[in-house]
């Protein structure tokens, strides 16, 4: 665990996030509304707006919160010991012997109920 010192929630965190918003939508709208223009122009400008838009975003409270979390996640893939190929293929090949036996016996228990219940009913000749 981290001990890093919590900050409160500051009274320009919504207006920032309705500002990233707000960018994020006028940015989107701009790229459908000049349709007439080049393609690659559009995305370029609609990529640096949503760079922006994100930029604004993580300088506000829960931007900052997200930011941390994204950065203790990547910590954390860092420290997971991943398995080898070899257990890797050996897990999955126990798992497809499993469910084709699981398979089976439900189809056999399956079988056997449906006979039953023909046997029950006297359908099925």
């Amino acid at each position: 665990m981290n001990a890093r010192a919590e900050t409160g929630a500051s009274k320009m965190d919504t207006p920032k996030l309705a500002v990233a918003v707000i960018l994020l939508v006028a940015g989107i709208w701009g790229f459908y509304f000049f349709a007439n223009y080049s393609l690659l122009l559009r995305v370029i400008i609609l990529l640096a707006i949503a760079a922006g838009a994100v930029a604004i975003a993580l300088t506000s409270g829960p931007g900052r919160k997200l930011w941390r979390f994204a950065s203790d996640s990547r910590m954390e893939v860092r420290r997971v010991i991943w398995p080898t190929r070899q257990e890797t293929m050996q897990t999955t090949l126990v798992v497809i012997v499993m469910v084709l036996i699981l398979g089976i016996l439900l189809w056999l228990f399956d079988t056997l109920l449906m006979s039953i219940l023909r046997l029950l009913t006297g359908t099925g000749g």
